[in-house]
């Protein structure tokens, strides 16, 4: 690894994008080259100046322009155009994409399309883009390395097996702030219920997303494209206290589990490091204080979002880019006030039932199954609305 590498934060002003600032103010091995955003251009520019990267991208146009009014001190690109341009002509050894959704596949195919390496926070990325994301990491050379709690445990836990070692993979999951719930008891409840996680801070769509347990579907799409994985080796298991955040199971019946504090700075700084441990300013665990760990399974009637995950995954296609789309929109509705909770397992459902799904021989696939899912997903909100 060289000596400081440079380095791009892609939505570096959300919950990723700041710990990962905060990451990079700590180490000496890392140089900013670049900084985006979707639409936060005020907080955006003072990241810049702070840090005093060349070049700053918004995805939102109209935001990019008041950014080049009040930030004179390098360039600002606009558009979906401005963020492939930023990865491509940055120089970045190493991309972070922490943008939230699908609008991080683009990035994605661009970071890889030059083979630099990337630290993904995007879930969404391999979730839609899959087998064809990691057949482009493979053609170019580059390295994908996951920045997210369960996948890092999973990646340390995984190096230096054999072949044929590993049995089966867990991730753990808190259960959400509806831990313990029946379907029944949470018909009524609120968008502040539903945001106040137990134990992560972490942005609106994916604190939402933890609340229906469709993040643990899409990790779990994650991990089948990021190792190599059968779905019917992947486990999913909940386990409130968030210490234990993946297991192995090996061949000979051992099982090799990775604990740690639930601070997405080391995941982070993992993934930017080159799977490197350096200090970080985070309390080990004092597990007499942590005391009794606890892991129950996961009730699918009450969260269906996580059966729909897993049916979209094992049918493959463009099935998952048509369940992500979906969950985007009834996600945001409901983030809106326009969609009960329990409403939002049944857009994604009505979504995969009326746009049927297809084999996936290019991006240009995706893109068009997205857009056609967004479509009947917004029409089945307006329709419970």
């Amino acid at each position: 690894m060289p000596a400081r590498r440079r380095l791009l934060i892609l939505g570096s002003t959300g919950s990723i994008g700041t710990q990962a600032l905060d990451v990079c103010s700590r180490s000496g091995e890392l140089e900013l080259v670049g900084l985006s955003a979707e639409r936060s251009w005020e907080p955006l520019v003072e990241q810049a100046s702070a840090y005093g990267v060349p070049r700053i991208a918004l995805a939102d146009e109209d935001a990019a322009a008041r950014a080049a009014e009040a930030w004179t001190d390098g360039e600002v690109l606009a558009g979906a155009e401005g963020l492939v341009r930023l990865v491509v002509e940055s120089g970045a050894d190493l991309v972070l994409n922490a943008l939230v959704g699908s609008a991080g596949l683009g990035p994605t195919v661009a970071t890889l399309g030059e083979g630099i390496d990337l630290a993904l926070a995007n879930k969404e990325s391999l979730v839609v883009g899959g087998e064809l994301v990691t057949a482009l990491a493979e053609a170019t050379g580059a390295q994908i390395v996951p920045v997210d709690s369960e996948h890092t445990a999973l990646h340390q836990l995984l190096a230096g097996q054999p072949p044929g070692a590993v049995e089966r993979l867990t991730i753990t999951a808190s259960g959400g702030p509806f831990r313990g719930r029946g379907r029944d008891e949470l018909q009524d409840v609120t968008v502040k219920q539903a945001l106040a996680h137990p134990t992560w801070a972490m942005g609106g769509k994916i604190t939402i997303d933890s609340a229906t347990l469709m993040n643990k579907g899409l990790e779990v799409m994650e991990a089948h494209h990021l190792f190599g994985t059968p779905y019917d080796r992947i486990d999913v298991v909940v386990h409130p206290q968030s210490v234990v955040h993946g297991l192995v199971q090996l061949a000979d019946g051992a099982m090799l589990a990775h604990l740690g504090p639930p601070d997405m700075r080391i995941a982070i700084s993992y993934a930017l490091h080159g799977g490197d441990s350096v200090a970080l300013p985070i309390a080990p665990l004092d597990l007499p204080s942590v005391g009794a760990l606890t892991f129950e399974p996961v009730d699918l009637e009450a969260f269906p979002c996580l059966r729909l995950a897993l049916e979209a995954a094992r049918e493959g296609g463009t099935a998952p880019c048509v369940l992500n789309a979906a969950n985007e929109v009834a996600v945001h509705a409901f983030l809106a006030g326009r969609l009960r909770f329990l409403d939002i397992p049944d857009v994604i459902e009505q979504t995969l039932t009326e746009l049927a799904g297809e084999p996936v021989r290019a991006f240009e696939t995706l893109y068009e199954a997205d857009r056609q899912a967004r479509d009947i997903a917004g029409r089945t909100v307006a329709a419970l609305h």
